[in-house]
């Protein structure tokens, strides 16, 4: 979580270290007569919860309890879920007013939730797969409990798929983070991510790793050339003006993000707000009517802050542009199954091929350089390499 840039929470609380909790709420939920007690377990009635399906807008008699599991016959309705369950032999279980047992899955959550940020709070979350039963059962139970609970927003990812199939251990067809962030940076990952709205299922591909990738080299290479460039120059002979088209290009992408984000966190809209700023950075760095731009320093730190307050919101603000930019370099290269002295060798080897006039050879070395990510950029001051989408992926976009 921390190589991807997500802040910690600020407790992460253990279901085996709230059971007074637990317990306190499944008593206050029979107490207001919205569950009944079966041989040692506890079952939510959820004919006495009219409300019930709200959430995943389900009729009563649309559920289908036992598709998973069979269906315990001692419910009163095949839709009532445990709140409490009688221990079984070998399993854990706690002390309760009804025998030993322990808790259901649901209430676990209603109770742990309640502890820390009381019945009503603002957001709750989770994949999609938890619209039911789960958080269907979470209102219901935590509304028994207490009649002012209330979320205000409910808030559900999509699934991560790979090749339009959802991601799952039962089906075998998943990588865990730590095998992706591997080869790929973390922030690639994480771009990747939020290149989808999070309510949208997001395809998992190494094209699209690749891309990912690729274009935040692209953001971190600007915005440290930029970096670079100001920190070269006196910072008290800038005056406070800002050109006028300068001034826009900021407007507009300050109304981007703000609309977007305000859109149901609209994040690939932010991300794709990001180029019009990024290629004024370029324009003035590197073009020869930005060069002569009025106010270029002026311009460019505007325009660096621009992008990197949005960069940290969107927590893809790396510690150092230098530093994620060789890590960045590194990755490529193991994809590559690489070494940066080859590359350099393949440099060399280019150049010789040029002075002795066989281009043949020369185009042959860049080619076989982009087949495996790594391109070529050749310059006054000799040639350079970064990391590129690989030339068979980039047919594939």
């Amino acid at each position: 979580m921390i190589t991807l840039n997500c802040l910690p929470p600020t407790v992460e609380p253990k279901v085996s270290e709230h059971m007074p909790q637990i317990i306190d709420m499944i008593e206050k939920i029979l107490n207001n007569g919205y569950a009944y007690i079966v041989d040692g377990d506890v079952y939510f009635n959820v004919e006495k919860f009219p409300e019930y399906g709200k959430l995943s807008s389900r009729d009563l008699e649309d559920n289908r309890a036992g598709e998973r599991v069979a269906v315990d016959l001692r419910k009163k309705n095949p839709a009532d879920f445990a709140l409490w369950k009688s221990s079984k032999p070998g399993e854990p279980f706690w002390e309760s007013p009804w025998g030993p047992g322990r808790p259901g899955w649901h209430i676990e959550c209603s109770a742990m939730s309640a502890a820390y940020l009381g019945y009503s709070f603002d957001i709750h979350g989770g994949g999609i797969d938890l619209v039911f039963p789960h958080h269907e059962n979470e209102i219901a139970q935590s509304c028994a409990a207490c009649k002012k609970s209330d979320i205000s927003v409910w808030m559900h990812n999509g699934f991560v798929t790979i090749d339009s199939v959802k991601m799952s251990k039962s089906l075998g067809n998943f990588f865990t983070i730590r095998q992706v962030i591997d080869i790929y940076h973390p922030l690639a990952l994480r771009y990747f991510l939020m290149s989808a709205h999070y309510r949208s299922p997001v395809n998992y591909s190494n094209v699209q790793l690749e891309s990912a990738s690729d274009r935040i080299f692209y953001i971190y290479e600007t915005l440290h050339e930029c970096k670079s460039f100001l920190n070269q120059h006196d910072q008290t002979s800038r005056k406070d003006s800002i050109p006028p088209d300068t001034l826009n290009i900021i407007d507009k992408f300050h109304d981007v993000f703000l609309t977007s984000m305000s859109d149901d966190l609209h994040t690939p809209v932010v991300l794709a707000g990001m180029s019009d700023p990024l290629k004024s950075i370029n324009d003035l760095l590197h073009t020869r009517k930005g060069r002569k731009q009025q106010f270029r320093i002026e311009s460019l730190t505007v325009l660096e802050k621009s992008i990197g307050d949005v960069l940290t919101v969107l927590g893809l603000m790396p510690a150092s542009y230098y530093e994620v930019l060789q890590q960045l370099k590194e990755k490529a290269l193991k994809r590559a199954n690489l070494t940066e002295e080859k590359v350099l060798e393949k440099i060399e080897e280019r150049a010789a091929a040029r002075i002795e006039k066989d281009y043949a050879k020369s185009d042959a070395i860049r080619k076989d350089l982009a087949i495996l990510g790594i391109t070529l950029m050749d310059s006054p001051d000799g040639t350079t390499w970064r990391p590129t989408i690989p030339l068979p992926l980039q047919e594939l976009l």
